[in-house]
């Protein structure tokens, strides 16, 4: 299986401007070819990868700049794009943004990578045009090269690389399913009454990052001290993010390790966090409150946590199964009884037909973990589970 390692470089001053350079360079050849691959499309055209990298190796010629970036990062750059297109359409796809993305760019042949290390908490890697770089060794790397990307996270560079770690996916593992609701004031909840949550602010980063946003807000644009103030966010973001991406690794290896099947509500969250402000003509209401909604489930890392749920439930043999969310929070485990009346708080459910009380977020889990086991249609998932769905009729005597 393909799988990841990332590792904290250690650039030189003129390595680091060389990096931004190159970075650039990815960012200018992929709005370009956007930008060309949409305008072909408006007059009914088509350009792909081999006729832009032709041109743009013909491009070289008149911008120097481009030429100093390694060939195979801006090609690799074209591959993205294409991919990219094929995926999502070419105009739905973003362009890419100097303020708002951060530089990257990756290397995707291993034969011009060579990777050492130096010491116990050192090693190297020669790279294109870069030459040897140091980075943390943290762990080891556990399998054949095949790429890497260096990208800046942070205010810090580092270096991903995609290693081929030779296992293979495991055998189911025949431990019972689990139901998990994703939530707002509790991140994790599941159908067996396990809930996880955590605070990834403290209480004086949450001051120091309103007093960061304040003091931006009232910077000219463009100034020294306004990008003083956003190197202190981005380092003080990154910090967050960490704990965050900790905070989901370790929750979806505990839920595949002791679960077979982890059935999670198959969520729209881009749609969930669209801004409801609206247009001049027809302006969205209560605009305030769902901002704040916006941002605390982003800050929960939903789609985080899915993402970390299908990656590690390759390797402890569980399986990961999206159902649709619908009425989940507002039906009752116990009758099936479905009312908005059902769920008196955020945290208190009480059925109004039967009576039956839980917490609303472990009620909806175990909604969610019935749905998941009726889309399989058997709830036993060992190696050797059932063939047939139902029990066979019994012959007449």
């Amino acid at each position: 299986m393909l799988t990841g390692r990332r590792y904290l470089l250690a650039f030189t001053p003129e390595q680091e401007e060389f990096a931004e350079k190159v970075g650039d360079a990815c960012r200018v050849v992929w709005n370009t070819a956007l930008e060309q691959r949409r305008q072909y499309r408006r007059r009914g055209a088509f350009i792909g990868y081999i006729e832009q990298a032709r041109q743009m190796a013909e491009a070289k010629k008149d911008f120097p700049w481009l030429a100093e970036a390694p060939s195979h990062t801006l090609q690799q750059t074209l591959r993205d794009l294409e991919r990219a297109c094929k995926t999502h359409g070419t105009f739905k796809v973003r362009w890419r943004s100097k303020r708002k993305n951060a530089p990257t760019f990756r290397f995707p042949d291993p034969k011009q990578i060579t990777v050492e290390r130096i010491s116990r908490r050192w090693g190297r890697v020669k790279l294109p045009k870069l030459g040897w770089t140091r980075f943390r060794w943290t762990r080891p790397l556990g399998g054949q090269l095949r790429n890497a990307t260096v990208l800046k996270d942070g205010g810090r560079w580092y270096i991903s690389f995609c290693v081929e770690d030779g296992l293979m996916e495991s055998a189911p593992n025949g431990k019972p399913p689990v139901g998990v609701d994703r939530g707002v004031t509790v991140a994790v909840a599941t159908s067996s009454g396990w809930m996880r949550d955590r605070e990834f602010v403290t209480p004086g980063e949450a001051v120091r990052l309103k007093r960061l946003q304040q003091q931006l807000a009232r910077q000219r644009k463009g100034s020294n001290r306004r990008a003083a103030t956003r190197a202190k966010l981005t380092k003080l973001n990154a910090r967050i993010r960490a704990r965050r991406t900790d905070f989901l690794a370790w929750t979806a290896n505990r839920l595949t390790c002791d679960h077979g099947l982890v059935v999670v509500e198959d969520l729209n969250i881009r749609n969930m966090t669209a801004s409801a402000k609206g247009t001049l003509a027809e302006p969205g209401r209560n605009v305030a409150a769902k901002a704040g909604l916006n941002r605390a489930i982003l800050a929960k890392g939903w789609g985080g946590l899915l993402t970390a749920l299908e990656h590690k439930a390759r390797y402890h043999g569980s399986r990961i199964l999206r159902v649709p969310p619908a009425f989940t929070s507002q039906t009752c485990h116990a009758c099936g009884h479905c009312a908005p009346d059902n769920r008196e708080s955020q945290a208190e459910f009480r059925c109004r037909a039967c009576g039956h009380q839980a917490n609303a977020d472990v009620n909806a889990a175990k909604n969610i973990l019935a749905a998941g086991l009726a889309v399989t249609g058997r709830g036993d998932l060992a190696v050797g589970r059932s063939m047939k769905r139902q029990p066979p009729k019994a012959e007449a005597a």
